[in-house]
C-alpha cells in the first residue's frame, strides 16, 4: 500500500533530491526542453507546474517564492516575463512529458519533458540562418581559383621511408 506518500524519493537523501529538482526545473525554464528518466521527470514536473502558476501573476511575493527554488536570476526572469505570460489562459498542464524509449546502460525510460508550447525550429528557420553560412563558403572557394589559397602537401612517413629506401639501393 501506498497511502500518504506524496512523493518517490528516487532513492536519494532529501538535499541531493531537492538540489537535483531544482538544477532540472532551472534547465527546464532555460531550454524549455529536457531529456531524463521517467520518474525524475514525474517528479521535476510537479514543482515545475507550481512555478509557472505563480509566475502567472507577476508581483514581489510570487517573485520571492519562486526565488526560493530557481537561484539564477535571469532564468527567473524569463520564467515571470516570457513563460508566465505565455501560459496565462492556460489551467493547468503547463508540460508534457514524451516517450523515447529505453537507455542502453540500465534500461530505465528516458522520456523528454518540455513546456506545451515549446515548438522545434521549422525548416525554414533553419534555411533562413544557412545563407549565411553558405556566403562564407563561396568566399573561400573564390580564393582558391583566384590562386590565393595554395592546397597542403601531405606526405606521410612511409612515402618518406620509401624514398629514402629507394636512395639508398
Amino acid at each position: 500500500m501506498n497511502h500518504k506518500n506524496g512523493f518517490n524519493p528516487l532513492s536519494r537523501t532529501t538535499a541531493h533530491r531537492r538540489a537535483m529538482t531544482r538544477n532540472m526545473v532551472t534547465s527546464l525554464f532555460r531550454y524549455e526542453r529536457i531529456t531524463t528518466t521517467k520518474a525524475k521527470a514525474l517528479e521535476v514536473r510537479k514543482s515545475a507546474e507550481k512555478l509557472i502558476t505563480r509566475a502567472k501573476v507577476d508581483s514581489v511575493h510570487n517573485r520571492r517564492e519562486a526565488a526560493k527554488f530557481i537561484q539564477d536570476e535571469k532564468i527567473l526572469n524569463k520564467l515571470f516575463t516570457e513563460i508566465g505570460p505565455r501560459m496565462k489562459e492556460r489551467n493547468g498542464g503547463y508540460t508534457r512529458v514524451l516517450k523515447l524509449g529505453f537507455r542502453q546502460g540500465d534500461a530505465a525510460d528516458v522520456v523528454i519533458l518540455e513546456l506545451v508550447d515549446y515548438t522545434l525550429e521549422s525548416k525554414e528557420e533553419a534555411e533562413d540562418s544557412k545563407p549565411a553560412k553558405s556566403t562564407a563558403k563561396k568566399s573561400t572557394k573564390s580564393k582558391e581559383v583566384e590562386g590565393e589559397v595554395k592546397p597542403k602537401k601531405t606526405t606521410s612517413k612511409k612515402t618518406s621511408e620509401k624514398k629514402e629506401e629507394s636512395k639508398a639501393e
